[in-house]
């Protein structure tokens, strides 16, 4: 009896939360805490010790730990990382940071209606505009809710594949591995666009009626508020509903255009020739 009087009371939530969003110039704001844990037990030279790993991380944590904000409205969305100043200390790791910044997306742009997906990208000084078709996410929609701030929220959750960048990948090669040895090893498979599958947890609130969420993911009943794939957890801080002062949602138009997969091409390519310069470098 309980359990139907909370369903009941969900439902008449979504429909009243539905005339909200049906309404003329209907738009909102959601903040986002996004925070990678690092391993560092397979980055660094051999040897290093577990201080100089702390350093790193430190130097590193502004890279990890971000602020977004996903301005959204019935149909559209754009994700945008809130402008950060450098404390006191962070300029010694800045050329590091610089390179690490390239393999980050820019504003990304989402259109549930058109199932399109455009996305700033630099890679080291050069523009692309990454422009493909929204990743369909099979959701298992389950009954499990918890409170997110003032939103009750449910439980989803789906296998997708890991695109995401593993910096380690970059890490010195051990100092024992000779030339002979590098050039006689099978070379390991692009990972980048792999279909290695990750499972992820989301929270989304039927509250706020809208098939949007932070980055990539979308395509529940509600707006998803917490995200937590693989090492990254995205957790919503704030939302601001019908802002006095509306801002236009405009789709990234800059750069070369390229497709997802043309894009992890490129990456996979530059990511070698680093590699091959860290060898060089080594000779």
């Amino acid at each position: 009896m309980k359990t139907t009087i909370v369903k009941r009371t969900y439902f008449l939530l979504f429909l009243l939360a539905s005339l909200i969003v049906t309404a003329q110039n209907f738009q909102g704001k959601a903040y986002y805490m996004s925070k990678t844990s690092i391993d560092m037990d397979n980055f660094g030279r051999p040897g290093m010790s577990e201080e100089q790993k702390k350093q790193i991380v430190e130097r590193m944590k502004s890279m990890f730990e971000k602020t977004y904000v996903l301005t959204f409205n019935k149909t559209e969305s754009i994700y945008k990382e809130e402008d950060k100043l450098e404390t006191p200390g962070q300029g010694q790791g800045g050329r590091f940071r610089g390179m690490m910044s390239s393999f980050t997306g820019g504003n990304q742009y989402k259109n549930i209606k058109e199932k399109l997906l455009l996305q700033d990208q630099e890679l080291f000084g050069k523009q692309f505009l990454i422009k493909d078709s929204l990743s369909q996410i099979n959701w298992e929609m389950g009954s499990e809710t918890k409170q997110i701030g003032q939103y009750m929220c449910f439980k989803a959750t789906a296998r997708i594949a890991d695109s995401g960048f593993d910096f380690t990948r970059f890490r010195r090669p051990p100092e024992n591995r000779t030339n002979e040895q590098d050039s006689t090893k099978t070379k390991e498979p692009k990972t980048i666009d792999s279909e290695k599958l990750i499972q992820v947890e989301a929270w989304y609130t039927l509250q706020i009626p809208i098939s949007q969420g932070p980055g990539k993911y979308w395509g529940l009943p509600g707006l998803i508020l917490e995200v937590n794939a693989g090492k990254t957890t995205i957790l919503c801080s704030k939302i601001i509903m019908n802002p006095e002062e509306k801002e236009e949602i405009k789709k990234p138009s800059k750069g070369k255009e390229v497709t997802q997969m043309e894009y992890n091409e490129i990456l996979e390519k530059k990511m070698e020739e680093m590699r091959e310069n860290f060898r060089r470098r080594r000779r």
